[in-house]
């Protein structure tokens, strides 16, 4: 079995209240989220053109591609680790809603 080490992304928390919590998600090239599992719904806004790979829960990975500034959203309760195969550096702005 062979194990990959990538480096980590590196999140910097923008904006935090009652409402939301904005996060900037830098990646270098090869860089990962690690795995995690989102406890509210959220959007995320990409901040250029780039390639990600989602590796899911279940096994499974699939790529995407995201546009400059092109949101998609997405429900609570994903489990996922994020990989940044763009070739280069990319980011993304993630808003998670918390529940009133």
């Amino acid at each position: 079995m062979t194990f990959t080490c990538r480096p980590p992304a590196d999140p910097q928390v923008l904006v935090e209240n009652d409402k939301v919590k904005v996060t900037r998600w830098n990646f270098s090239d090869g860089a990962e989220t690690g795995w995690h599992t989102h406890g509210w719904d959220y959007v995320v806004v990409p901040l250029s053109d780039g390639k990600l790979i989602a590796e899911l829960g279940d096994g499974t990975s699939g790529e995407y591609e995201m546009k400059t500034h092109e949101p998609y959203f997405r429900k609570e309760g994903v489990n996922h680790n994020i990989v940044n195969i763009t070739g280069r550096d990319f980011a993304f702005i993630e808003i998670e809603i918390k529940p009133s």
